[in-house]
C-alpha cells in the first residue's frame, strides 16, 4: 500500500529543500553504506535495506513506469519510507557516530 501521506511530505519541502536532499545525497549513500556494513546494526535493518535494493532492482513494479512521472513515484515513495525505515531501526548512537565521523571528513 502506497502512503501518500509521506509523497505529499516530500512535495511539500519546496524546491531549494529537495534540491537540499539531493546535494546531501552522496553522504545519505555513505551513511547508508557505513550502517550496513557495521556489525552493531540488526539484522532486521539490513533485511529491510536489502529489500528496498531488491524492489529498485527487480523488473516488478507497483506502478508501471510507462505512465509518465507517475510510474516513478512507487520507487521514490518505497526509497524514502525504506531509508527512513533503516534509519530508525538503527541504533541512535550507531548512527550519531556515523553521521559526525561523515561530517569531520573520514
Amino acid at each position: 500500500m502506497i502512503r501518500f501521506g509521506s509523497l505529499f511530505y516530500l512535495l511539500r519541502l519546496g524546491p531549494r529543500r529537495l534540491l537540499g536532499l539531493v546535494r546531501h545525497l552522496p553522504s545519505f549513500l555513505k551513511l547508508f553504506w557505513r550502517l550496513f556494513k557495521d556489525p552493531r546494526v540488526g539484522f532486521k535493518a539490513k533485511l529491510l535495506a536489502l529489500s528496498v535494493f531488491g524492489y529498485l532492482i527487480l523488473p516488478a513494479d507497483l506502478l508501471p513506469d510507462l505512465l509518465p512521472a507517475l510510474g516513478h513515484v512507487d520507487d521514490i515513495l518505497l526509497l524514502f519510507l525504506g531509508a527512513k525505515g533503516f534509519i530508525a531501526l538503527c541504533p541512535r548512537e550507531v548512527v550519531q557516530e556515523h553521521v559526525k565521523l561523515i561530517a569531520e571528513g573520514r
